[in-house]
């Protein structure tokens, strides 16, 4: 077992105001520092930030992978607990890191959490969307961001996963208009489909998966707005 207890949190930040206040206050008493890395925010997100203790880095913005892997390389402590301002942890993912600090973390090692996504303001529990299960929190020395649109972590060595038990609050679309606007932004540098045929096919197969396969009807209105827009997604690319 490892000595190792500290960790430092990384945020990527771009006028996050609105987050970025409830994101620092769930980390206070887990993270032993709080980097913040901001690419010319024009709200009051750094601000608010430093006003909560977080030391703020003012960034290029050079993609998703790059700025995170940046504020990896700022962090005083080789331990990352890596989370997006519009995500916060839980009380019980807070014990369980907690707990995890006082034995110290194990050699070579990455842990999980499940993230629960809140969508249009009710948490989404099925199509698809949960538990969602992110990798954030892991040794720098071996591990480095890639991908530009969904990043993802990669291990520079064999690393073992631990999942560590709570949820990691995702505030992840506050309205229709908003998951229409995320897609088309998304779409603009996705693969596009070679023809009408095989869009419209995909769109079915993912209505169906999501809304019926993966229950997405027990989330209510809100879960056959989800599905439905999710299956037009394909059509739009």
């Amino acid at each position: 077992m490892s000595s190792i207890t500290n960790i430092s949190a990384v945020i990527i930040t771009y006028n996050e105001q609105e987050h970025i206040a409830r994101c620092v206050q769930s980390l206070q008493g887990i993270a032993d520092e709080i980097v913040i890395m901001d690419s010319d925010s024009a709200d009051d997100t750094v601000a608010i930030a430093a006003k909560l203790g977080a030391r703020v880095i003012n960034t290029e913005w050079s993609g998703y992978a790059e700025t995170k892997n940046k504020g990896n390389e700022q962090a005083t402590y080789d331990y990352i607990l890596s989370i997006d301002a519009d995500e916060e942890l839980s009380d019980e993912l807070r014990t369980s890191l907690q707990a995890l600090k006082k034995i110290g973390f194990k050699e070579n090692a990455a842990y999980t959490f499940n993230r629960l996504n809140n969508y249009c303001g009710q948490w989404i529990r099925y199509a698809g969307w949960y538990p969602d299960t992110k990798e954030r929190l892991f040794d720098r020395r071996y591990t480095k961001w890639e991908g530009e649109v969904h990043e993802q972590l990669v291990h520079t060595q064999e690393v073992i996963t631990i999942k560590v038990k709570g949820d990691l609050l995702h505030y992840s679309i506050k309205d229709k208009a908003d998951h229409i606007a995320r897609i088309h932004k998304y779409n603009k540098l996705a693969r596009k489909y070679p023809n009408r045929l095989v869009a419209y096919l995909s769109a079915i197969s993912t209505f169906i998966k999501l809304y019926v396969v993966k229950s997405g009807f027990l989330d209510g209105a809100l879960g056959f707005q989800l599905c439905l827009i999710s299956a037009k997604a394909k059509i739009w690319r």
